[in-house]
């Protein structure tokens, strides 16, 4: 976090871009050794309700390591709302960031190609070779914003308590998945390519149904028919335990989506993930891109089924 009246974005020289990597694992690694998982939120003491952190201006949801960024800032101070603006896109909405305001750093990494590289692989007929690059920038909350207009950035009312969520159950249907009801283990079979979780009243909190369904699809989305990623590991392993960060962290977007306050821990993971934050500073980035993918993945299958759900949300 940074006091920032700048909004403008610069590409970071390596040095700071190793720093932000330390800087924002090392966050992660003292929550969890504290006992808060980042990405599972105290949702019910917080006045914002819960959704994905967004561009107030745009509307456009915020993905990968900037949603625990972003959350982390909305628990922390006690923000009623999600929605976020630069400095300069509070002024063209026609408000101003309150002097003396505290900022937050939010990241957007990309690659490019110099010109100089694509005449050499033109020459040499080979692949160009990018370079990554990571830019930086201080984003405030609505909250930290006077004279905006009216409804600007308004949240989505969250969902009534219930066990039945209508549009998580389109969600899982409109997936296609082979998904299976029963026995009393959770769990992917990447082989036969199929999910199994318990029955929902098998659930002490039946709302917890809902977040293990959809960490188990965050796993199905890894299947080489679909993102592709490397499920092959042995329990107990570095990438076991990335995978199941990354399904972990998907569920939780998945939840933000759709309103479900996301309550289940996956506590006996804990450890296995600070073991690799620790040996990895971008760890935490790889697997929050990743998740976004995945959750990005199973919302385009729900289609419109589940886009006029969630419009229809009381």
């Amino acid at each position: 976090m940074a006091k920032s009246a700048n909004p403008r974005a610069r590409r970071e020289p390596r040095e700071a871009r190793e720093n932000l990597y330390d800087n924002v694992t090392r966050r992660i690694i003292a929550q969890l050794e504290d006992g808060r998982i980042p990405w599972v939120q105290s949702w019910g003491n917080a006045a914002a309700s819960v959704s994905l952190p967004r561009n107030a201006l745009s509307g456009r949801a915020y993905s990968g390591i900037n949603i625990l960024l972003l959350w982390g800032a909305v628990i922390e101070r006690g923000y009623s709302g999600q929605g976020w603006l630069t400095f300069r896109q509070a002024l063209m909405a026609g408000g101003h960031v309150r002097k003396g305001e505290e900022g937050v750093t939010v990241v957007y990494a990309d690659r490019f190609t110099p010109e100089a590289e694509r005449e050499r692989a033109s020459r040499d007929g080979d692949d160009a070779r990018g370079i990554a690059f990571l830019k930086r920038f201080t984003v405030f909350n609505v909250a930290q914003c006077e004279d905006l207009p009216e409804g600007l950035s308004e949240d989505a009312p969250p969902l009534p308590d219930r066990e039945i969520v209508p549009v998580a159950e389109a969600l899982i249907a409109a997936t296609g998945a082979d998904f299976r009801i029963g026995g009393d283990k959770a769990f992917y079979a990447p082989g036969p390519d199929f999910v199994s979780v318990p029955p929902q009243p098998a659930f002490t909190d039946q709302i917890n149904y809902y977040r293990t369904a959809l960490h188990e699809l965050g796993h199905w989305t890894g299947h080489g028919t679909r993102l592709a990623r490397d499920l092959s590991n042995p329990f107990g392993s570095d990438g076991y335990a990335r995978e199941e960060l990354i399904a972990e962290l998907c569920s939780a977007f998945l939840c933000a989506s759709l309103g479900i306050t996301p309550t289940v821990r996956h506590a006996d993971y804990v450890g296995a993930w600070l073991d690799v934050l620790k040996g990895d500073a971008r760890a935490i980035f790889r697997a929050a891109s990743a998740a976004s993918k995945a959750a990005d993945h199973l919302l385009a299958l729900g289609g419109p089924a589940v886009a006029a759900l969630l419009g229809e949300r009381p």
